[in-house]
């Protein structure tokens, strides 16, 4: 019998994502409990599903090291909340459907699944932008690549939808080439890589996921990269809940933004504490974690002004490339209590 490629498995698996997205919307996503009530519905919150990306059921960054400490069930248990569970996606317009669905009542994933949600008529708000200046990069096998322009025409593994994606396809742009982009998580790309499936890998190089340093760990060559060649196109990290569950919560969002700030706080003040928490919830190597490490990309406060700038430089971009079918107003979308 033929064997598929595993290059070839990930693009069936990603055309079945999208053929099956209306049946999705009606039903529990396998990482979500079935039985759940709608996240609109509830009087009381009870259980607040929280997802995320990754390949483990934890939060991260400050917030997370809050979570582990008790504190933010500490502090939304005035709201209802008496318990919170955490919910993991390899990607965020897989965790988008999760929270089109009401199956969730916060997300915490990267800013182009968020805005593309949004444009797209999700109605969501944004509660945060709880990262920014997160790195991605392309790594390379092949000695003969020495650059992005010599990708022309060649095949770049990337995670679709991701702000990984924004990236690249903003640097191949820059670079005034295009190339053929297919969809693969970073934990599907070595292998392709290492046979000559695919010529390159792009990457997310931000704590929790540090593939782009765990590659260069293993001797793959970084030939692109947000910090070294494109800061305008840094990544940041949304905080997003729907707009109904936050009108029928009103004291929620005020809450999360408040525990946001007081974890950022003591992160930064006592950071080897944070890199300690990350470093046992994480299946990457200390040192990758280390690196990743970038305390300048937290603020206490919920909309710092250089997230927003990338923020709506990324939405300008996916708006000219037709990801984004309708144009809106970050201000509007922004959950403050002055438009809550």
């Amino acid at each position: 019998m033929k064997r598929f490629s595993r290059l070839v498995l990930s693009a069936l698996r990603f055309s079945m994502l999208i053929v099956t997205l209306a049946a999705l919307m009606g039903i529990s996503v396998t990482a979500c409990s079935a039985g759940q009530s709608d996240s609109a519905d509830r009087d009381v919150i009870g259980t607040l599903r929280v997802g995320v990306i990754g390949s483990v059921n934890v939060i991260s960054g400050p917030l997370g090291l809050a979570h582990s400490r008790g504190e933010v069930l500490r502090a939304l248990k005035p709201l209802g909340v008496d318990k919170i569970d955490v919910y993991n996606f390899p990607n965020g317009p897989d965790l988008n459907q999760a929270l089109l669905g009401g199956r969730l009542d916060v997300g915490l994933y990267g800013d182009t699944p968020a805005l593309v949600a949004r444009g797209s008529g999700l109605q969501t708000r944004l509660l945060a932008i709880s990262q920014f200046n997160n790195d991605a990069g392309v790594v390379v096998k092949n000695p003969s690549i020495r650059t992005l322009k010599d990708l022309a025409g060649k095949k770049i593994g990337v995670p679709k939808g991701s702000y990984i994606d924004r990236y690249l396809q903003g640097a191949l742009q820059q670079a005034g080439i295009t190339a053929q982009l297919i969809h693969l998580y970073p934990a599907d790309q070595e292998a392709p890589l290492s046979s000559g499936e695919i010529d390159a890998a792009a990457l997310p190089g931000v704590i929790p996921s540090v593939a782009l340093q765990t590659f260069q760990r293993k001797g793959y060559r970084l030939i692109d990269s947000v910090y070294r060649n494109h800061p305008d196109l840094a990544g940041t990290s949304a905080v997003a809940s729907a707009a109904a569950f936050l009108d029928k919560q009103k004291d929620f969002g005020a809450a999360w933004q408040k525990l946001l700030a007081d974890s950022v706080t003591y992160a930064k003040a006592h950071w080897d504490e944070y890199l300690a928490f990350e470093i046992k919830n994480s299946k990457a190597n200390p040192d990758d974690i280390r690196a990743a490490a970038n305390p300048d990309g937290y603020a206490a406060e919920p909309f710092p002004a250089a997230g927003v700038r990338l923020l709506e430089g990324t939405k300008k971009f996916l708006v000219s490339s037709g990801s984004i079918k309708q144009d809106f107003s970050l201000g509007d979308w922004e959950y403050r209590t002055s438009n809550a």
